[in-house]
């Protein structure tokens, strides 16, 4: 098609006129009240093109989502979009992303600027919660500590679960400690003093939180050479989902835009449900009142195109019940949500299921309801049903899904914590169990000493047991290996070559565990389900040796890595729950009825929504502490009256559940009278309007419902990580990228890392304008620093030996470019490109080339290979390498524009001969180069993991963790 404009695409776009006005209004403030099902994201693709039509660069557009899979939805319509319009246009320039990953995208641009080291740690909400359980005793000796945690009778579990949100909360509301610790409450004085330690902590170990990310970023801002730079380089900001941003969030944005005030937020106060988390409604309610010298447009998108006139009447009128005023404040947009002009069915669209009998009359009822629609001919998936619940790990929406599970409906619950419920994890840890025949007495730390949690490991030790003697054939082989472990593990005398994660792979050989590996990729996720949580546990027992220093077990430390394991870090597990694998592509998959939190299913849609935990009525969700704070520390004063905000919580949060459905809503409940009753007086006149499912008078033939809309993601994908490790083995790419099993043997890389780090300081020194810097002792500290926090973070160690020829490989680099660095163009560029059908990934170093081309230049630690070598391996390494230049090459020139003239090989090794290996720039060897990537991409995509022609070797085998699983009998011990 010919080239359009952004004048012209808006005239012909199919979207509505206020719609228009969002995409159309990019100078100045604007906020977009979103409505549900209103278009928001067809608005936003719209205007982030509209901008690219204008002339903006896409370096210039920072865009922020809510969740990480957004942000990949978000790209691929744009990118679609653009390709629509036949436009070239590299949209990983652009900033888009969570607010946490842009803001880390910030530090990490500007690392030298913050109190962040290379090779940093950065910690989710696990890693969160167990290294502040792991210090607990140092929060425990705080004065006045009890006040916040409890006292001796709490457990320390509870302690790390309340101080992680008091501790988030500083971060979030920009409080300063030393505010805190001169406060006349004890309680409040001993909050400054925790927060001081854990900050403390996390410098000492060189780590970041999602809570610290944002208040680093706030810090970084402050210097006012990177806040000028970050302006000058950013003119347009859209932050999606509002409504859910903290105060500190809000800060950063404000300052980032307030060059320009080009900022547009966009979001629904109605679905504001992370107050728990720290976000405050009023960012969104107040955003006009931040520009009183300028216009803040605001517009509305009030169509609804997702759900029948009846389930929107419904949302529309359970909103009218709460009272939103305070005397002349309006804590609520007023709007009134309205259809899509369209011919719909004249059958009611929201219905209730309920049972007075029995909890199993109940369950049986709602089993009825599904095999109804099964029968009626309306359900094409089972997929297209999903149930809604404030809470998936309460007993009864688990007695329900075990219930329709055992009837023959699959339920796909991730965050149900039913990990260690699964019979391939309580197997897996029983074998493992088994073959530490001491375990019991191991754990003891005096004779009398006592956790209920070994009741439960004895469990599963039994259940392994009894599965063994279930088919003692086919696990004859598995009986034997623990067997002859068990007998090695209790007379101990030398260290193993393994961990705990390592014995798990061990395990994967025998028919009890491979057979659930062996999953056809394209079935059903609940028939994927024991693979994914398999490679779970390895990440996780991954995880603890990593914490704990561990890399092989040995007679020393047998019984204190077992007390670690299993007093610690597996029952902190247990007993705090664990959610298990949810698909990053799929949120309702084929084959399954969804049971999620209401949370969960916010921005999604379902044809028929069945809404429970009806019983619920509003709950307080703050304490004395908190009432303190905002009184006396918030930078503003209280907006919402706190004794309201349950209020306003609660009809927020199944507004968001009754929105969901295109189709049909149900409402469900249990119904009991009294005590307990179900629904509570909130839903009750609601719940009692509405006609049973199997009233008479519903035609069930009248009904269509829509099917799930399939997953439209790019994914990203790299030469190394991606390519070269499906090209050498399909089953390795099944296992570790697809499955996601953590690889334990994964030595050697440290010393490549460390060289490629060192370079690129210096790099940078000389970008910089520093030649004179680059002294043999600064060169020696970036070294050193670099191999500490390079170590630190795999856990992997040089000899001296090692160290010292790496370090006189980089001052050997330094020496041959003596009076030549004016070549050095750019350091670790990232040349990743949104393509038509994936995201191709990767970094390289640019110099300058003749007649304004550039050279590509990749360095490799070891020996430089033989170019004229008739060896077939070193002719396949060496046509690697070349081809993953001629994907950088092709990437430098799609992305940056630039002309590319040679690519080059460097290995510093190399004392007397050339270091380099050059390649001619040829086009078309490049262009085949990217046919093959396309192809192997397609494989991938396609999962197609059958290992064809691919030869097994040992260096290749040997080295994997998968072996015992391929090919069992090579390698028994």
């Amino acid at each position: 098609m010919g080239k359009v404009n952004s004048q012209s695409l808006l005239e012909n776009s199919t979207a509505n006129a206020n719609q228009k006005i969002a995409i159309s209004t990019t100078d100045g403030p604007v906020l977009i009240i979103a409505g549900p099902g209103s278009g928001k994201t067809f608005t936003l693709v719209e205007r982030i093109v509209h901008l690219v039509l204008d002339g903006v660069k896409t370096e210039g557009i920072l865009v922020a989502t809510f969740t990480e899979k957004a942000a990949k939805e978000l790209i691929t319509r744009v990118s679609n979009r653009l390709l629509e319009l036949d436009l070239k246009v590299n949209l990983n320039e652009m900033y888009i992303g969570t607010l946490h990953s842009i803001f880390l995208r910030f530090l990490e641009e500007n690392r030298e600027f913050t109190r962040l080291k290379r090779s940093y740690r950065l910690l989710d909400s696990f890693d969160q919660k167990y290294f502040i359980f792991r210090n607990i005793n140092e929060y425990i000796k705080v004065e006045n500590a009890e006040i916040l945690l409890g006292d001796h009778k709490v457990k320390r579990w509870d302690k790390a679960h309340k101080l992680i949100g008091l501790l988030n909360k500083i971060s979030e509301e920009c409080l300063a400690a030393d505010d805190l610790k001169n406060s006349n409450d004890l309680g409040v004085k001993a909050l400054g003093s925790l927060y001081e330690v854990y900050t403390n902590q996390l410098s000492e170990e060189n780590a970041l939180d999602f809570s610290t990310i944002q208040s680093e970023t706030l810090y970084l801002l402050k210097q006012e050479e990177v806040l000028k730079r970050l302006q000058a380089s950013i003119d347009y900001f859209m932050i999606d989902e509002y409504q859910d941003t903290n105060t500190i969030q809000e800060k950063i944005l404000l300052k980032l835009s307030s060059h320009n005030h080009n900022i547009c937020v966009v979001g629904d106060d109605d679905q504001g449900l992370y107050r728990f988390r720290g976000a405050t409604i009023r960012n969104i309610l107040e955003f006009p009142h931040n520009f009183p010298d300028v216009s803040c447009q605001e517009i509305v998108l009030d169509t609804n195109y997702r759900s029948h006139p009846d389930i929107i009447n419904f949302y529309n009128n359970w909103m009218s019940m709460c009272d939103w005023k305070d005397g002349n404040t309006n804590f609520r947009f007023e709007k009134d949500i309205k259809p899509r002009e369209d011919n719909f069915i004249n059958q009611p669209a929201v219905l209730k299921l309920g049972s007075d009998g029995s909890w199993e009359d109940y369950f049986e009822e709602v089993h009825q309801f599904i095999r109804n629609l099964e029968k009626e001919g309306k359900l094409t998936d089972f997929n297209q049903i999903a149930f809604l619940f404030k809470s998936v790990k309460n007993d009864n929406v688990i007695a329900l899904a075990n219930y329709l599970e055992e009837k023959g409906i699959p339920i796909f619950s991730p965050r149900s914590a039913l990990f260690f419920e699964r019979d391939e994890i309580q197997l897996l840890l029983g074998a493992l169990i088994f073959i530490f025949p001491n375990l019991f007495d191991d754990l003891k730390w005096n004779v009398d000493a006592k956790l209920s949690i070994w009741d439960t490991y004895y469990s599963y030790k039994v259940k392994f047991a009894e599965a063994l003697k279930a088919d003692p054939k086919k696990n004859e082989g598995l009986l034997n290996y623990c067997r002859k472990r068990a007998k090695e593990h209790l007379t101990l005398t030398s260290n193993t070559n393994y961990g705990f994660a390592a014995l798990i792979y061990q395990l994967l050989e025998y028919p009890m565990f491979a057979e659930h590996l062996s999953t056809d990729l394209k079935g059903k996720k609940t028939d994927m389900r024991a693979a994914y949580n398999i490679a779970l546990l390895s990440k996780l027992l991954f995880k603890f040796e990593y914490l704990y220093n561990i890399s092989v077990l040995g007679p020393k430390n047998l019984q204190k890595n077992l007390q670690a394991l299993f007093n610690h870090y597996l029952r902190f597990i247990i007993e705090g729950g664990i959610e298990e694998y949810e698909d990053f592509d799929e949120f309702a998959p084929s084959g399954c009825v969804s049971f999620m939190t209401i949370h969960q299913s916010k921005g999604l849609e379902f044809p028929v929504t069945v809404v429970g935990s009806l019983n619920l009525v509003p709950r307080k969700q703050h304490d004395e502490i908190e009432i303190i704070l905002q009184r006396d520390f918030y930078d503003k004063p209280a907006f919402e009256p706190i004794d309201r905000t349950k209020y306003f919580d609660f009809y927020r949060l199944y507004y968001t559940a009754f929105s969901r459905p295109q189709n049909l809503l149900v409402l469900t409940a249990k119904e009991q009278e009294g005590r307990g009753r179900n629904p509570s007086k909130y839903f009750e006149q609601p719940y009692k309007s509405l006609l049973s499912w199997r009233n008479n008078s519903i035609n069930w033939s009248a009904y269509s419902f829509e099917n799930i809309k399939p997953a439209n993601i790019k994914h990203e994908y790299s030469f190394t990580s991606h390519i070269l490790l499906y090209e050498n083995c399909p089953l390795q790419y099944k296992f570790y990228k697809e499955l996601e099993f953590v690889e334990v043997r994964t030595g050697g890389v440290i010393g490549g890392s460390l060289l490629h780090q060192t370079i690129e300081d210096i790099h940078k020194a000389v970008l910089r304008g520093e030649e004179t810097s680059l002294t043999d002792d600064n060169i020696s500290t970036w070294y050193n620093n670099n191999y500490y926090l390079l170590s630190k973070q795999q856990r992997s160690y040089l000899q001296q030996g090692q160290l010292d020829a790496l370090l006189s490989q980089v001052l050997r680099y330094r020496d041959r470019n003596h009076g030549k660095w004016d070549r050095i163009k750019e350091a670790e560029v990232d040349v990743s490109l949104v393509k038509e059908d994936y995201i191709l990934k990767g970094t390289i170093d640019l110099i300058k080339g003749e007649n304004d081309t550039v050279e590509l230049i990749d360095f490799k630690s070891g020996s430089k290979p033989d170019v004229n070598s008739t060896d077939a391996k070193d002719r396949q390494v060496l046509a690697q390498y070349q081809r993953q230049l001629e994907i950088y090459a092709h990437l430098v020139e799609e992305r940056t524009g630039y002309t590319v003239s040679k690519m080059n090989l460097y290995y510093p090794k190399e004392e007397e001969g050339n270091p380099n290996i050059p390649f001619r720039f040829d086009r078309d060897k490049i262009n085949e180069t990217i046919s093959t990537f396309d192809q192997v991409v397609s494989k991938i995509e396609n999962k197609d993991f059958n290992l064809g022609s691919v030869a097994k070797t040992e260096k290749q085998c040997g080295e994997c963790d998968m072996r015992f699983h391929c090919n069992p009998k090579q390698y028994h011990d």
